[in-house]
């Protein structure tokens, strides 16, 4: 089998397994790939081969993107291993490549506290500031979802995303009894029609003046730490965790949900345990 036909293959498969978010994120890959050594037999190929063809294929590209694409070669290997080559060795599997592509250290996520978040929403004179600082902080919108939402998908106390993350056609995010009326007064104020975008403002300018109103109170917030934190919210009030990620933050696995949780101190350990049991 040579590489263009194993390629065929694992598109076959793909389109009956995975999302079309996940395929497209090989598409690249696997197009450039091709180019260079569609007509090579699997088995030829050599370690070597394939540390320059990715060297070359990330070159200038992030830490994470560089070892993303290390995993997904690696992983398109394995599958066709897998299912028809069962003693051909993973050419990408080598220390060369684990060293190279390593996952690069994880910065310290931001967990904000809720005085900070409230202020942050109180010294938000603009509404329509106002609206996209609660739509992250109560309803756990991620930043990409209120910058693409429209006029006529606000409707009562929800939202229609479009084209979410997840793959499906639409999720539905739920908005609190004073949001969802501020929601309708500042549509009206803004004379939306059904096809406007609510929010017609780009990624850097939301950036901007959140980092702006977090420096004010010393944080440095990115638009992202507001989604966690209102997990992190409600888990701390009590909200089951299977409501946290299914409803507020729309996840597909509570693993993911986990990872947004900020650490539990010592101080509201203990509250919890006289809650739970009392004094």
């Amino acid at each position: 089998m040579n590489v263009k036909e194993a390629i065929i293959l694992f598109r076959y498969y793909q389109q009956s397994h995975h999302r079309k978010r996940r395929i497209d994120s090989y598409h690249t890959l696997l197009i450039v790939f091709e180019q260079t050594h569609g007509n090579r037999s699997l088995d030829s190929l050599q370690s070597d081969e394939m540390y320059q063809f990715l060297e070359h294929f990330t070159e200038g590209s992030a830490k994470s993107t560089r070892r993303l694409r290390y995993a997904q070669l690696k992983a398109f290997f394995n599958f066709i291993i897998d299912k028809c080559h069962h003693d051909m060795k993973n050419p990408c599997d080598s220390p060369l490549f684990s060293m190279t592509f390593r996952m690069p250290r994880q910065v310290p996520r931001t967990f904000l506290e809720k005085e900070t978040v409230d202020e942050m929403i109180y010294n938000a004179k603009n509404p329509r500031n106002r609206l996209i600082l609660e739509l992250q902080a109560r309803c756990g919108l991620r930043i990409g979802e209120f910058l693409n939402i429209k006029a006529q998908y606000a409707s009562e106390r929800k939202l229609t995303i479009k084209e979410p993350r997840s793959g499906k056609e639409a999720e539905v995010a739920f908005m609190p009894e004073p949001i969802a009326k501020r929601m309708s007064d500042y549509l009206k104020a803004n004379n939306l029609l059904p096809k406007d975008h609510i929010f017609p403002i780009s990624y850097s300018t939301a950036r901007m003046f959140i980092r702006k109103l977090g420096n004010k109170l010393n944080v440095s917030p990115a638009p992202h730490d507001l989604r966690r934190y209102s997990a992190t919210y409600a888990n701390r009030n009590g909200v089951p965790l299977e409501i946290v990620s299914k409803v507020i933050l729309r996840h597909q696995d509570l693993k993911t949900t986990q990872i947004y949780l900020g650490k539990v101190s010592e101080h509201e350990a203990i509250q919890w345990m006289d809650i739970l049991h009392g004094k």
